[in-house]
């Protein structure tokens, strides 16, 4: 079966901006567009109990409206990129069960992230937040404009709308502890398909020894510089394999996630790992990944391993 680059639609800003950002990473990958929706209606977290003034939509209106928005955006897209194939798909079923079962069979999931404002950026809502979570396929992340970010200047990033003559970063958060040769694969990819650079952030900690109140410098200068030789390692065979791409790497003091949202604001695309943890229940998608959905000024991909 041919792999797709599948979005899910609800309507709303964030999902337009997802569709857009998902038809052009179809057009770089050479692959359909997959457009999908669940439309059976699911009463917003803060409803009030069944019976108590939330009126569920009827069957027919639910699916009515979920055709028009596949036609609606199927339309739209086709006009701005012609030639593209595109497929719909109407799901009835919740939306986290369909959508996860949508990405079993795509290259990737794109999804729009509602943002509370400018300040407060990703929202993540009872559907990104738990099919993120459960996805084994990467998952992008996009934010419709003027929801995160500093000002114009980094609503371009959130939209993903970028011109074919666009060629900002892509940044890789790396985890030199256990490198996933997935996800580093995925963001020297993407970077190739964008000819970007490919700007890769690793945050490491400083030893606990302090004498008189000071970090000790030369034990700091040694650490440094064992970290400095550990990043070119793992980046040596795929530079190798990548020899297009122009590689930039940063091993920065402290967490990694302020230096990745900080990356985020010029970028293309931020790139990071989600480890498959098998607990009985929770999210898991770790910190770091977690400040970035939050904050993050560019689309953000999640890719998920081992």
């Amino acid at each position: 079966m041919t792999r797709t680059i599948t979005v899910g639609l609800d309507g709303s800003p964030a999902s337009v901006a997802a569709a857009d950002w998902a038809a052009r990473e179809a057009q770089l990958r050479d692959l359909p567009l997959r457009l999908v929706t669940a439309w059976q209606w699911q009463p917003p977290a803060y409803a009030p109990p069944a019976g108590l003034g939330v009126p569920v939509p009827p069957r027919d209106l639910q699916h009515a409206g979920a055709q028009r928005l596949l036609d609606e955006t199927r339309k739209r897209v086709a006009e701005r990129r012609p030639g593209l194939r595109i497929d719909t798909d109407e799901i009835s079923g919740l939306p986290v069960p369909a959508l996860l079962k949508a990405a079993e069979d795509a290259e990737l999931l794109v999804l729009g992230s509602r943002g509370l404002s400018r300040t407060a950026g990703f929202l993540l809502g009872s559907v990104s937040l738990p099919v993120l979570a459960s996805c084994r396929r990467p998952v992008v992340l996009v934010r419709a404009a003027g929801q995160g970010g500093k000002e114009d200047r980094r609503e371009s990033s959130a939209r993903g709308l970028s011109a074919a003559t666009d060629h900002r970063d892509v940044v890789l958060g790396l985890d030199l502890h256990k490198p996933d040769d997935t996800v580093i694969d995925f963001a020297f990819d993407a970077a190739t398909r964008r000819a970007a650079r490919l700007r890769i952030v690793h945050g490491w900690t400083l030893p606990p020894y302090t004498y008189g109140g000071d970090l000790m410098p030369g034990l700091n200068d040694r650490t440094a510089a064992q970290v400095r030789r550990e990043l070119a390692d793992v980046l040596r065979p795929w530079q190798e394999k990548y020899p297009a791409v122009e590689v930039s790497a940063r091993a920065t003091v402290g967490g990694a996630g302020g230096h990745l949202i900080d990356a985020s604001y010029d970028a293309a695309l931020v790139v990071v790992g989600r480890r498959v943890r098998r607990a009985a229940v929770g999210a898991h998608i770790g910190p770091v990944t977690q400040a970035l959905l939050h904050h993050a000024g560019a689309p953000v991909a999640v890719v998920s391993h081992d």
